[in-house]
């Protein structure tokens, strides 16, 4: 089965220059997914706020998963924190819901957080490294 979602048809779904840099190396998503594009752009405007970088770039998103039914996309979301003391961490699985949910087709939206694997800097996009100088 050849995947739909290729390289020409991210960067005009995002409609900016996408780079595979910056696709974390651990993330389970539904790439060949049509409404991935969409979901990925409205996860990279999710920023940790104390850490100036996507959460998507960061690697704290560990599965993303998409469930196909009656029309609508039904999405469950696996995902940790830079630490378990996060400031935010109350807040973090509303603001991932809140990004995904207006994407059109999507219907129901469940964010799970979780501490295993614990989140580390191996976990971070190559531009992520990049953009806070940790190599």
């Amino acid at each position: 089965m050849k995947a739909v979602a290729d390289t020409e048809m991210m960067k005009k779904a995002l409609d900016r220059d996408w780079d595979p840099m910056s696709e974390p190396p651990n993330t389970e998503c539904p790439k060949d997914h049509k409404l991935w594009p969409q979901m990925r752009a409205a996860l990279c405007d999710v920023y940790d706020p104390e850490i100036p970088v996507s959460i998507y770039e960061l690697g704290l998103l560990y599965k993303i998963v998409v469930t196909d039914s009656d029309g609508v996309s039904d999405v469950y979301v696996e995902m940790t924190l830079t630490s378990p003391n996060c400031p935010v961490a109350q807040d973090m699985p509303g603001m991932v819901q809140g990004a995904i949910m207006p994407v059109r087709g999507v219907g129901e939206v469940k964010v799970e957080i979780v501490f295993d694997p614990p989140w580390d800097k191996s976990m971070m996009s190559e531009t992520a490294k990049l953009q806070l100088n940790m190599f």
